[in-house]
């Protein structure tokens, strides 16, 4: 590329992002070309004012086979906050391209809870090159961190907080604070510990500027807080942090010790995360990312069409034993689908009311029947408004009031079946302690095929409308 054809970048640089803050194309394209032309200088300059998530989100649209030009280019603009905000995938294959003391760089620039989730995907060979590479306290920390399991507050945790004797005064937090400039800069609340190093409180920081130097700090803290024991599944703290409001909460071990911090920065991100993961669980694709390898995406996904294939073929066995009905009466294959579909409709919408309280704890076995009883009432209400529509619509288009009422009533029955089905399968698979989300929607969809085909056709041959031979 001439030097004529360069990307104009004051003018990219000016109109990067759009009004929703996401890279414009046009930016994007600009910042390759210059990669592509070797001028590492003119990516440089376009990047330069960047955040640190704009240039995560850059890496990430970037073709797949640019995206280690492009950080070879930019390198001096990629950071441990930039690692910590990239998509998982691609950041897993910049990490496999850098050595050991880079990644130990990194890391040592980063909080525990950020560090860890780099290093804790790393081969465990690859692990201890970088371990080995750090400096002892951070290697201490983040050993200690990925020895507690996946998805739990001991790996959501932050190590650097400031705790202080429940017998000092503000004063002496205050000299404490400005004395010692090893302490971490990013906090916003102080926790207070007896000589076990146990939380007896917590202050604001805003509390302790406010409050005058003599006073102690058992007077000031507030002894009320929400201890996050730190074998806690990461998606159970993000609901203590929804109901409760909280901004930070001390994570303890089995012993009552002080021994990290959970922040709603971290929580914000949790919450997204498992609300994703629960939509795509519940529809079988897996992870559901876009940088996931092909290879990946397929088998996450074929085992549930699988799944669903052995499933249809219950309906279609429905189907068969009804042949010879069918045949008299063309009008049925024409309504089966809409019984069915309908009936699928119902107990996704059942489902996903059902899986979502679940997540959040707002199903508990204190109400399961409670909440089965609305379902239903929902599923009748729904199901007479959409079998008055149908029948009385059906009956009209074939001049026949008994194919009418039938599939009404089919409809009807489908529909309360659905939203019954809808409530009980993910209750009864988080009461054997499956996860809900995975495999609910094959087995709902399943009830309400083959009893929507089961009710129809049934009920047909039942009112005489037509026969089995």
């Amino acid at each position: 590329m001439s030097e004529a054809e360069l990307p104009d970048i004051d003018e990219a640089r000016e109109t990067g992002l759009d009004e929703d803050d996401r890279l414009k194309p046009a930016f994007v394209r600009a910042i390759l070309d210059a990669v592509e032309a070797g001028d590492n200088e003119g990516a440089n300059a376009l990047v330069e004012p960047l955040h640190a998530a704009d240039i995560a989100d850059l890496i990430e649209i970037a073709p797949a086979d640019m995206r280690a030009s492009l950080a070879a280019a930019i390198s001096e603009r990629i950071d441990g906050d930039v690692l910590a905000e990239m998509n998982d995938w691609v950041r897993d294959a910049l990490v496999d391209a850098l050595n050991p003391r880079q990644l130990a760089d990194i890391a040592g620039e980063l909080d525990t809870d950020d560090a860890v989730a780099i290093i804790e995907d790393l081969d465990e060979e690859d692990q201890r090159a970088v371990l080995r590479a750090l400096d002892p306290d951070d290697r201490a920390a983040i050993e200690e961190a990925l020895s507690y399991p996946e998805e739990s507050a001991g790996r959501l945790m932050q190590r650097e907080l400031i705790a202080v004797p429940e017998h000092w005064t503000v004063g002496d937090v205050l000299d404490y604070l400005r004395a010692d400039d090893q302490l971490t800069t990013d906090f916003w609340e102080i926790f207070v510990v007896d000589p076990a190093h146990r939380p007896v409180g917590t202050c604001n920081l805003s509390w302790v500027l406010r409050t005058p130097r003599v006073v102690s700090m058992t007077d000031v803290m507030k002894r009320e807080q929400t201890l996050i024991p730190v074998d806690m599944d990461q998606e159970e703290v993000a609901l203590r942090f929804q109901k409760y409001a909280l901004i930070s909460a001390a994570v303890v071990d089995p012993s009552g010790r002080l021994v990290g911090v959970v922040t709603v920065d971290d929580i914000v991100h949790i919450i997204s995360q498992e609300a994703g993961e629960d939509a795509l669980l519940m529809s079988g694709a897996g992870d559901g990312d876009i940088n996931e390898p092909i290879r990946d995406s397929y088998q996450a996904r074929v085992r549930w069409l699988i799944a669903n294939l052995f499933t249809a073929m219950l309906a279609s066995g429905i189907i068969a034993a009804f042949g010879g009905a069918i045949e008299q009466m063309v009008a049925l294959a024409v309504l089966m689908p809409i019984v069915a579909s309908i009936g699928g409709n119902a107990g996704t919408q059942a489902m996903a009311v059902a899986v979502r309280a679940l997540a959040t704890n707002q199903l508990t076995k204190s109400n399961t029947l409670r909440t089965v009883r609305r379902e239903i009432l929902v599923a009748l209400m729904n199901g007479l408004t959409i079998a008055v529509l149908l029948g009385s619509g059906a009956a009209l288009l074939y001049a026949s009031p008994m194919l009418g009422m039938v599939i009404a009533s089919a409809i009807l029955l489908n529909i309360l079946v659905a939203g019954l089905a809808g409530v009980l399968v993910p209750v009864v698979l988080e009461r054997l302690e499956q996860d809900p989300a995975v495999a609910s929607s094959v087995f709902v969809t399943m009830v309400t095929d083959s009893m929507g085909f089961l009710a129809f056709l049934g009920l047909a041959v039942l009112s005489g409308l037509v026969t089995m031979g």
